[in-house]
């Protein structure tokens, strides 16, 4: 355990940056888990409405440095690619 009052103080701050972080993480890998579901149910109208939820959630996390930037885009490109791949 840390003595010096700014190391208790980080302590603290990354413990709630932590959580936050979590937090944000679940949500985003939650919605990206929704869109392949509604891909894999051949769903084309649901995969679409279920990436328009996602990718706000992809771009805030790389936004906040959760993932790379190069990262939620790759994910999105390759969800679309996949939704547009579904056959009707």
């Amino acid at each position: 355990m840390a003595n010096i009052k700014s190391a208790k103080k980080r302590i603290l701050q990354t413990e709630r940056k932590s959580e936050v972080n979590r937090s944000r993480r679940s949500e985003m890998r939650t919605q990206v888990k929704l869109v392949e579901k509604a891909i894999e149910s051949s769903d084309i109208g649901a995969a679409k409405e279920a990436l328009e939820t996602a990718e706000p959630k992809l771009m805030r996390s790389a936004q906040k440095n959760l993932l790379h930037r190069n990262t939620a885009s790759r994910k999105l490109s390759r969800l679309s690619k996949k939704i547009k791949s579904i056959k009707t």
